[in-house]
Formats: C-alpha cells, sequence, structure tokens
C-alpha cells in the first residue's frame, strides 16, 4: 500500500482489514489528510489516527469518506458493516487516552477507557428535526437582538431628544 505506515502487527484482522480497506478508499479520492480534512468534519490529525489504527473513526467519518469517494449506496452500505466489525474488535488499548476531570494526568478507570463514536456531525449528516430545532433558536437570537438594538435607539433618541 503505497506510502502508507504499516499497520502493527497485533491487529485483529476485522480491524487490520477494514483500516486497508479505508486506506484504499482514500487513495481513491486522491485527496491528501488536508483535503479530506477540508472536505469534511474530520481534522488532517484525526484522519491520520483513523488511517493509521490508532483510533477507530467515527461512522460518520467513514460515511463522508464513502460519500467524497462516490460510493454507490450498497458499497457504503459494506462499508459500515465491515466499520461495525472492526469497532467491536478495536483493541482498547489503542484508543486515546482521556484526562479526568480530577486533572491527576493519569488516564483510565477499571478495565481502560472504552471507545465512543465522536458525537461531531457536519451539518449535511445532521437529523433535520435537529437542524429545524437549531434553526429556531437562532431565530430566536436573532429577534432578541433586534428588540435589544430597538431598547438601545429609543433609549439614545429620548437621551438626546
Amino acid at each position: 500500500m503505497g506510502g502508507w505506515q504499516p499497520l502493527p502487527d497485533d491487529l485483529p484482522p476485522e480491524v487490520r482489514h477494514f483500516v486497508e480497506q479505508l486506506r484504499l478508499l482514500k487513495d481513491r479520492t486522491g485527496l491528501s489528510l488536508v483535503s479530506l480534512g477540508a472536505r469534511t468534519a474530520y481534522s488532517k490529525s484525526s484522519w491520520h489516527r483513523y488511517l493509521n489504527a490508532t483510533q477507530p473513526p467515527p461512522r460518520q467519518a467513514v460515511a463522508a469518506l464513502c460519500r467524497i469517494a462516490g460510493l454507490a449506496e450498497a458499497e457504503a452500505e459494506r462499508f459500515g458493516v465491515r466499520w461495525e466489525l472492526a469497532v467491536q474488535a478495536w483493541p482498547r488499548q489503542a484508543t486515546l487516552p482521556v484526562k479526568p476531570a480530577d486533572g491527576s494526568g493519569e488516564a483510565g478507570g477499571p478495565g481502560g477507557e472504552e471507545y465512543e463514536d465522536d458525537p461531531t456531525l457536519p451539518w449535511w449528516d445532521t437529523p433535520e428535526e435537529t437542524r429545524r430545532r437549531q434553526g429556531g433558536r437562532l431565530l430566536l437570537y436573532a429577534v432578541l437582538l433586534l428588540l435589544l438594538m430597538l431598547v438601545i435607539a429609543l433609549v439614545g433618541v429620548l437621551a438626546n431628544g
């Protein structure tokens, strides 16, 4: 696989197969990691971790790569199945440690850290009802800002009048 660094020898076969397929898909796009990061909601460094098997990618990152690569729906669904198998088999020590809230600097708890899917979604993958709710909130903020500006203008007129 060209310029890719070798994957760790102790990776489970499901993870190795998934990451190899993900690398092929990324190569198929012809994009650099920087360009891939710019076209998705995931940074260059995140893609580096996903494509070198140091951290499992969120399902949304895989879906975004499938979309950019122009995969047919059936092929993208197969990638989703590969992702599920890989995440179930992913070595827990390969995930990034989470710093505890107490500031002790030591990560981990009983059994180590569990993998959590990245909750960040690009706006185009956000469910419609969430976008509507966010749009309503934005409208409320705009109306409140308008009212505040009117009050300030009225106070200015009265103070000068």
